[in-house]
């Protein structure tokens, strides 16, 4: 009988140690080493396998293996264009965010494509699954459930129902019994992962599993496994607001850029076809501290409304804050503001928001940002119809940004009739009628432009350059 080993396991970031620690050397946290057992080498024991030969990659035949359109663009869209046969794909997300929901959904319409599906719920019974179905409106006849916990037990059902599809419900409630250790701990959710890996790549089945995520927000367990992983979904959100946000943050098989909006309803989730009206519907007209960016996620403009709010500190430090976007960089765009523009804001706190809940992470948004910040300082809106797109530098320049043609077809579709765009992004590429653009080269520029001297802009030019005679 082989010796049992036992190694001490940060439950953290998954450090191993032959002995216990107070704190982890590696995550640095206090009083997170757990004893498990090492499974004991099982030589000789496993069935032999076919023997992989080394091949030129010039002569690999490659099989017609179309993705797998789930009927949710949406979806499809964060994915890549839809499920990728023979992938592992992690979904993470807050509690109750509507994790299951999404891939319940999904399931539904994988199955009523003709493509047999395996839900598997180590959280809820077979009946509970039931109830959530008939209140979601799923009614595929491809769609089989199994409430299960063990990994050999789920491997077993696998061959016999032969899915082409796999969801497992989640990753911290599945074991191996082969292992000591309990359920959700680092080895059982490393290696029932890896367990899941081999089977998706060697039976071609295409596997969703669920993580649960910490107080952090980041996904729960070790690092490796989003390293194991062929694609990280992110669904996020507000609970107590009904949209949600689906991201891809890695993917193998497609662009990690690109975002998908539901709204939560009653029956379930719901595609928003037209996030940009959803991020502006509440935005308040004639109000200071408020300027509007097209921004890209992905292959889609999305318009959202840029907030500030600037008022004399009761402090030694000037606070500044933002939510939806680096607040480094929001420091560093108020330190060109005053020396590039003259505004006196070192004795003001300064809390910047992107509406609607989205994050912002592009240099396209940074005239937007500035705009907001000088129209709350002086108190002086902007127009309701602007729109403001243009990366800022340090010198106060404005300086290009990409894909400034959908940018501006967007803005138009929602009823912008202006836009501030950086002058080289003026000539190249067909604009909508009706739509005035303003190049603006400098800070000070697109400043003096957007507080009220309309009066300057020909009324029934398409094009206006500040510099022209």
């Amino acid at each position: 009988m082989a010796k049992v080993k036992t190694v001490f396991i940060c439950q953290e970031c998954g450090y191993e140690s032959p002995k216990w620690m107070g704190r982890c050397p590696g995550c640095q946290k206090w009083n997170t080493m757990v004893e498990e057992t090492v499974r004991p080498s099982l030589s000789g024991a496993a069935p032999a396998k076919q023997e992989n030969k080394p091949a030129l990659l010039n002569h690999v035949q490659l099989g017609k293996e179309p993705r797998m359109v789930t009927g949710f663009p949406e979806f499809d869209r964060v994915m890549g264009g839809g499920v990728v046969p023979a992938s592992l794909t992690l979904v993470g997300g807050d509690p109750g965010i509507g994790k299951s929901t999404l891939l319940l959904q999904v399931s539904d319409r994988l199955g009523k494509t003709g493509r047999k599906v395996f839900y598997i719920s180590g959280e809820e019974s077979v009946r509970q699954t039931k109830m959530r179905a008939d209140r979601l409106n799923v009614s595929s006849d491809k769609l089989y459930v199994l409430a299960e916990t063990d990994i050999q037990q789920i491997e077993q059902h696998l061959q016999s129902v032969g899915p082409e599809i796999m969801v497992i419900d989640s990753i911290q409630t599945i074991y191996d019994s082969e292992m000591s250790s309990a359920p959700g701990s680092i080895s059982q959710v490393r290696e029932c992962t890896g367990h899941l890996l081999r089977i998706a790549k060697t039976e071609g089945i295409a596997i969703f599993i669920v993580g649960h995520v910490t107080k952090n927000g980041a996904l729960a367990g070790p690092r490796t496994l989003e390293h194991m992983v062929d694609t990280v979904l992110y669904f996020e959100g507000e609970r107590h607001h009904t949209f949600r946000i689906l991201r891809a943050v890695k993917n193998r098989f497609g662009s990690t850029n690109e975002m998908g909006v539901f709204e939560m309803k009653e029956s379930g989730l719901v595609e928003v076809t037209n996030p940009s009206e959803m991020f502006l519907q509440e935005r308040a007209r004639g109000a200071s501290g408020s300027a509007i960016v097209a921004a890209m996620e992905g292959t889609r403009p999305v318009l959202v409304e840029v907030q500030a709010l600037v008022s004399p500190t009761s402090f030694g430090n000037p606070r500044r804050m933002a939510t939806g976007m680096d607040d480094h960089r929001v420091a560093l765009l108020m330190a060109v503001l005053e020396k590039r523009a003259g505004l006196l804001l070192q004795n003001q706190d300064a809390y910047v928001n992107v509406a609607g809940g989205i994050k912002l992470d592009e240099p396209a948004t940074d005239l937007a940002t500035v705009i907001s910040i000088a129209s709350s300082f002086s108190n002086r809106p902007t127009a309701a119809t602007d729109v403001f797109i243009g990366e800022v530098g340090l010198t106060g320049e404005i300086r290009g940004v990409s894909r400034i043609e959908q940018r501006v077809k967007e803005s138009f579709k929602l009823g912008f009739t202006r836009a501030f765009i950086p002058k080289r992004n003026l000539e190249g590429w067909s604009h909508p009628d009706g739509m005035h653009l303003i190049g603006v080269s400098s800070l000070a520029e697109v400043m003096r432009l957007a507080f009220g001297e309309e009066e300057r802009i020909p009324s029934g030019s398409e094009f206006y350059n500040p510099d022209a005679t």
